[in-house]
């Protein structure tokens, strides 16, 4: 045989072995729908971001630009970095909702003693600004909700300088004073009540912060006042209800009252009378069991706290052990999925400082809440690493966007020292490792977003044959995922998933990892869903996880 039909024969066989070879399922992100055109529970299809606005981006622009402080423009000029309108392009995060921890005016730099609720902080810009950058928010596909702090005010308020300074001011009975020494702690056993004259003023977070008194009709209608000027007047799409549970205190009780459940279901027909799609998110921090109640008519959703402890607890000690007990008590208690899914926030110390630096379980845990049921929110920094301890200060340090000086953050001295790392852990320098933390979480953010069953599909638990693998299965519109997380430290070899009962039609499927780019080993499934001894990979890696899509053969 000559060797130019050698050359075509064997073309002709590379071609049908190409042919043969099954294609990898298209990864296709579309935009979900505004609010307003996706009614329901529009949030379930959404990936939020909190951001500190103090500490995102100082703007270099504008009568705000080069001061070392972040501000609302500065966050205009980075939304690209979250999400830069096209689903086509894989440089951005992929984001689709922020949250801005407090912009209204405030003598603090975390902003949560508000002393002025229809002005944007001087340090971040302009009430016309903010609409701008809900005009370009919306223009990428991003939601916007803000903090609503409306627990207490400063100190500086208006309201309580008034109420403070005059005991027959109309104002007085808009805070909540005690003309007798009161000698009850607060909840975490810290002082709630401080002098001034002659009287005592309530206050459960410190002294600075004056409690607001709902059980004034007067100060209900303020707050619906506010609240109208944020989701019809600003343009928000929602609100972050911070410290809920201690709106209404009851004698000792301060938290959890049937009076601040009242309150809340009356507030709930009000702002979806404003606003029908409007989004609230509750800050209930306390166990789930205390927080399911909020949820429904009182609030949309609201942060799980067990869950996310569960999570970092599991990444951090590579076990799988209270993971899987904590996730079936939280999707056992609340509406469907109708919850809020983290690892750490601004009050907490960073999820990179808990997991001691490691990129792997920081990775691993990641994976977890990003493949889970409910609503996630990503901490500003977490995608890239960022570590910080107490104090709260260095928790909301500086964005590290490269390695220039003030990384990237700003041209001159920030407000707060950028962390050290800044040089080698930053976004610029993430961004060019396929590898890294940064670029994990883009990938999972876009698999999420692609995938329905991993936004609002039914939650199924497998059984994994070994303690330190989770595995769990997502159905929903057509789609059949199973998520494998291999916990442990080490290298596993002897495990087999298994289903007694579930969703999955009977058949044979080909199974593709959307994470790690392969083909996995078939699976076969019996009548009603049921399989056992399946193993797609011989061995599972080392904290690593498994994103299975099936295909029918």
């Amino acid at each position: 045989m000559r060797k130019s039909h050698q050359w075509v024969l064997a073309g002709l066989f590379l071609l049908a072995l190409t042919a043969c070879k099954p294609k990898p399922p298209q990864i296709v992100v579309e935009p979900p729908p505004m609010p307003a055109q996706a009614g329901g529970t529009w949030w379930n299809d959404r990936i939020f971001y909190e951001v500190f606005v103090r500490s995102f981006q100082d703007s270099s622009d504008g009568p705000l630009a080069n001061d070392g402080k972040g501000d609302l423009q500065g966050l205009i000029d980075r939304l690209d970095y979250l999400n830069d309108g096209n689903p086509q392009t894989t440089d951005d995060l992929g984001i689709t909702g922020l949250w801005l921890m407090p912009v209204a005016e405030s003598p603090s730099y975390h902003g949560y003693d508000v002393v002025d609720y229809y002005t944007v902080e001087k340090d971040y810009g302009d009430n016309e600004t903010f609409k701008r950058l809900i005009e370009e928010a919306h223009r990428r596909g991003i939601v916007v909700i803000v903090d609503m702090v409306i627990n207490h005010t400063s100190s500086d308020h208006p309201w309580f300088v008034e109420s403070a300074r005059d005991p027959q001011s109309p104002y007085r009975d808009w805070y909540i004073w005690s003309n007798e020494k009161q000698t009850y702690q607060g909840p975490w056993g810290q002082q709630v009540w401080y002098a001034h004259g002659n009287a005592w003023y309530y206050a459960i977070f410190w002294q600075g912060m004056p409690d607001l008194n709902y059980r004034n009709p007067a100060v209900t209608a303020q707050i619906y006042d506010i609240t109208r000027f944020w989701l019809a007047e600003m343009g928000t799409d929602g609100l972050r209800m911070d410290a809920i549970r201690h709106l209404i205190e009851n004698g000792t009780v301060q938290e959890n009252t049937p009076e601040t459940h009242e309150w809340l279901r009356k507030y709930h027909q009000f702002y979806k009378d404003i606003k029908p799609y409007a989004l609230t998110v509750g800050e209930v921090w306390t166990r789930s069991e205390d927080i399911v109640p909020y949820v429904g008519n009182e609030l949309d959703i609201c942060f799980e706290f067990d869950l996310a402890a569960s999570i970092v607890q599991g990444a951090r000690t590579n076990s799988a052990m209270i993971l899987p007990s904590t996730v079936q008590k939280v999707n056992r208690l609340y509406p469907s999925q109708q919850y809020a899914t983290f690892l750490s926030n601004h009050d907490q110390e960073r999820v990179m400082s808990q997991l001691g630096g490691n990129i792997d379980k920081a990775k691993l845990a990641a994976a977890i809440y990003l493949t889970l049921p409910g609503v996630p929110f990503i901490y500003y920094g977490e995608e890239i690493g960022m570590a910080g301890t107490k104090p709260d200060e260095n928790l909301r340090t500086p964005m590290q966007w490269n390695a220039d000086a003030y990384a990237g953050f700003s041209t001159v001295w920030p407000w707060y020292p950028v962390n050290s790392d800044y040089a080698t852990k930053n976004v610029a320098a993430q961004l060019a490792d396929p590898n890294s933390l940064l670029n994990h979480y883009k990938t999972l953010i876009r698999l999420r977003s692609a995938f329905a069953a991993l936004r609002t599909g039914q939650l199924g638990e497998l059984m994994s044959g070994t303690r330190n693998v989770y595995a769990y299965a997502r159905h929903g519109e057509g789609q059949n995922i199973i998520i494998v997380h291999n916990m442990d430290a080490e290298t596993v070899r002897e495990y087999a998933l298994q289903e007694r009962i579930g969703p999955i039609p009977a058949g044979t499927y080909r199974v593709y990892d959307l994470l790690g780019q392969a083909w996995a080993a078939d699976l076969t499934v019996g009548p009603n869903g049921a399989f056992e001894g399946y193993m797609p990979f011989a061995e599972l890696k080392p904290m690593t996880s498994y994103i299975l899509i099936l295909q029918k053969k």
